[in-house]
């Protein structure tokens, strides 16, 4: 009912401007939902955007971890609240644009959110064991190729063994999926050697500048600034495979878009302040800091890519 009566209003602002209690907004605390759990990187992310937008709007920001089901739960929470500015969501690429396309929601993706701004990118990687006696990602191919069924990759995620399936179908190669619960039991099993190759969000950095483990490719249309000599998907002959992690802010549908528009211009003076984008090297991240349009046109983007490479697998999440 309080949706209904928000989403009324700011319907009725089409006649006269935005509801006047947009006017005053933000006059009461923020809740910042992390529809993830607690100390990962989302999180760590959207708590530094929480504390800097705090003061920039006058009011508190506060975190809200609502984890469960790759992010369904604290989405619903946000796509069923009040469109009133004071209920907003920091989410990632994979429960935006993936969850919709392998799973039945309890809400509408494209419909139930509005997007603001992108916060934040992050590469992903093809790495292996150094005991994979490929040097190169097309070596690694014709490895795979004369030798099907031989290797295999680590799994911590459904959306790293979908892109994994998908290199395996834009490659010709044959590489056994080996599930894992999570990124970093992924991440482990490649570097103890239990498995040869996993696709990584980035958080292998250290290990392949100590030389524990070999990064092969960027799944991204550009090289990263933290390992330049590794070359792209696109320039070692790989194409329809490319992936970059995002972190961005929406809102629910039908929020004034005075309140979109101010917290876009929030989110372009955090992403621009020294501090935060120290923060963000540090991870990894690449600052972004984008439109709400353009942010909504990448998600729509996304999603429908997604959808393509699902239906053209025939992949089901584990």
């Amino acid at each position: 009912m309080l949706k209904r009566r928000a989403a009324l209003l700011a319907g009725a602002s089409l006649l006269g401007g935005a509801p006047a209690w947009a006017d005053t907004w933000p006059s009461k605390p923020i809740r910042l939902v992390i529809p993830f759990a607690p100390a990962g990187p989302a999180d760590v992310l959207a708590r530094v955007v929480a504390q800097k937008l705090g003061p920039s709007l006058g009011q508190t920001v506060l975190p809200d971890n609502r984890a469960g089901a790759n992010g369904i739960v604290g989405t619903d929470v946000v796509a069923k609240a009040a469109p009133d500015g004071y209920t907003l969501l920091m989410t990632v690429g994979s429960a935006q644009t993936l969850a919709p396309n392998l799973y039945k929601l309890p809400y509408d993706a494209q419909k139930d959110l509005v997007a603001i701004s992108n916060f934040a990118t992050l590469k992903t990687m093809i790495v292996v064991h150094p005991s994979v006696p490929a040097k190169t990602l097309q070596a690694f191919i014709a490895l795979a190729k004369a030798n099907p069924g031989k290797y295999d990759y680590a799994a911590g995620t459904s959306l790293v063994q979908l892109v994994g399936e998908s290199f395996k179908r834009a490659t010709g190669t044959h590489i056994v999926a080996i599930p894992y619960k999570g990124t970093g039991p992924q991440l482990a099993a490649v570097l103890a050697g239990e498995v040869a190759m996993t696709i990584d969000p980035f958080t292998a950095v250290q290990h392949v500048k100590a030389g524990r483990l070999r990064a092969l490719a960027m799944l991204s249309d550009k090289r990263s600034p933290v390992l330049p000599e590794v070359p792209t998907l696109l320039e070692s002959g790989v194409h329809g495979v490319e992936l970059s992690s995002w972190i961005g802010l929406m809102a629910p549908a039908g929020t004034p878009r005075p309140i979109i528009d101010r917290l876009h211009a929030e989110m372009v003076k955090i992403v621009a302040m020294p501090d935060v984008k120290e923060r963000l090297a540090r991870l990894n991240y690449e600052p972004v800091g984008d439109t709400p349009e353009q942010f909504a046109a990448a998600i729509a983007a996304e999603t429908a890519r997604w959808a393509k490479i699902v239906k053209e697998t025939g992949f089901k999440p584990e």
